[in-house]
């Protein structure tokens, strides 16, 4: 995730190693979704992962309230958005893993300690 604030824009070099990464990834889900396996060259300098399960874990994202969101239908619910990538509040956007989000109102902290 990058949070972009007022004081400080995004770091380029980060960007561009993400953006590589991500292309990376893309790349093999695609090969795969092809019929491809990965190949020796692509295993034979990877770690090998003992007693592993699967597990979840939380990512960033955004809980909020989309009236015309396309899932799930209907308003008045709140959505959680997929893992949140870019946060740029004082622009008034945001961009999650599917898809860009412009900010309304935030929730209020009325009631929180100062």
């Amino acid at each position: 995730m990058f949070v972009m604030t007022k004081e400080r824009g995004l770091d380029r070099t980060t960007v561009s190693q993400e953006i590589d990464r991500l292309k990376r990834l893309a790349e093999d889900i695609r090969a795969i979704a092809e019929g491809e396996s990965p190949t020796g060259d692509d295993l034979k300098n990877a770690p090998i992962l003992n007693h592993w399960v699967r597990a979840v874990r939380p990512v960033p994202c955004l809980v909020g309230y989309v009236p015309d969101h396309p899932r799930p239908p209907g308003t008045g619910r709140p959505v959680m958005t997929s893992d949140l990538w870019v946060l740029a509040e004082h622009q008034g956007w945001a961009r999650t893993l599917s898809r860009w989000y412009l900010l309304g109102r935030p929730q209020s902290t009325a009631g929180s300690a100062s």
